[in-house]
């Protein structure tokens, strides 16, 4: 994962992972950023990204879990980040059982 400032992502913590401090959330900055991307009103996936980068995002994306991404996140996401043409968007992430 890209270094991202734990700071500046407590607002979102506190909004987006609202079952933990905002201190428990930011220690895993992935989790607090695949919330906003999924569920963030405009405002703030416009911050977000201005604040951690497309490069933080694509990683965000690439190591998803299943559930964490809606089907039109997960889209929306693949088209902006430039990762996916029309058409051509992957497979929501699935749990697997051994």
């Amino acid at each position: 994962m890209i270094p991202v400032n734990p700071e500046a992502l407590k607002p979102f913590a506190s909004k987006y992972v609202w079952w933990k401090t905002p201190d428990e959330a930011v220690a895993m900055p992935e989790r607090v950023i695949a919330q906003v991307m999924n569920m963030g009103d405009y405002a703030d996936v416009q911050t977000l990204a201005v604040q951690v980068g497309d490069d933080a995002l694509r990683e965000v994306l690439k190591h998803a879990e299943a559930g964490q991404f809606n089907e039109r996140s997960w889209a929306y996401w693949h088209y902006r980040l430039g990762l996916a043409s029309v058409d051509r968007v992957p497979a929501l992430p699935v749990r697997r059982f051994a």
